[in-house]
C-alpha cells in the first residue's frame, strides 16, 4: 500500500532566516520566512521545526498557514542566536492543486551567519536560504 502513495518533489519553495531590526524594541532579531516562488497558491502549509545534535534536541515547534499565496512568502518564526549551533530542520507540508507535497530543509550547524548571506529579492533583505 505504501507503494502506492506518491508525493511528489517540491520546486519554488525556500525557508530563509534573516537579520532584521525589530521597530518594536529597536534590537536585532533573526526572522524565518517560507517563500513561495510558484504561480499557484499552497494550501494548509505545515511546518514542524527543530533544532538538534548529537547530544541535544530542541521542542517540536509547529504551526500552520491557511493560504500562501503564489509568489509571496510568511514570516512564521523568531529564531534565538543560540539555536545557529545545532542544524536546525525544517519539514514542510503543504497542498498544491489538492495534491499533498513535503519537504524538509536543514540548515546545518553554523550555516546561519551572515558570512552566509545573500540577497533575497522577494524580501528585499539578505539573509541565509534553504533550497
Amino acid at each position: 500500500m505504501k507503494k502506492d502513495i506518491h508525493i511528489p518533489g517540491v520546486t519554488n519553495v525556500e525557508i530563509a532566516i534573516v537579520l532584521e531590526k525589530n521597530e518594536i524594541d529597536n534590537t536585532d532579531e533573526w526572522g524565518v520566512y517560507i517563500i513561495n516562488k510558484k504561480e499557484v497558491n499552497l494550501e494548509m502549509v505545515v511546518i514542524v521545526s527543530q533544532g538538534f545534535s548529537e547530544t541535544k534536541k530542541t521542542s517540536l515547534f509547529r504551526r500552520k498557514i491557511d493560504l500562501l499565496p503564489a509568489n509571496s512568502f510568511s514570516k512564521f518564526e523568531i529564531m534565538q542566536p543560540e539555536l545557529f549551533a545545532l542544524d536546525n530542520q525544517f519539514q514542510v507540508t503543504f497542498f498544491e492543486n489538492n495534491v499533498l507535497h513535503d519537504k524538509t530543509f536543514i540548515f546545518q550547524e553554523g550555516t546561519i551567519q551572515e558570512g552566509f548571506f545573500r540577497d533575497i529579492d522577494i524580501l528585499n533583505k539578505k539573509g541565509v536560504v534553504c533550497k
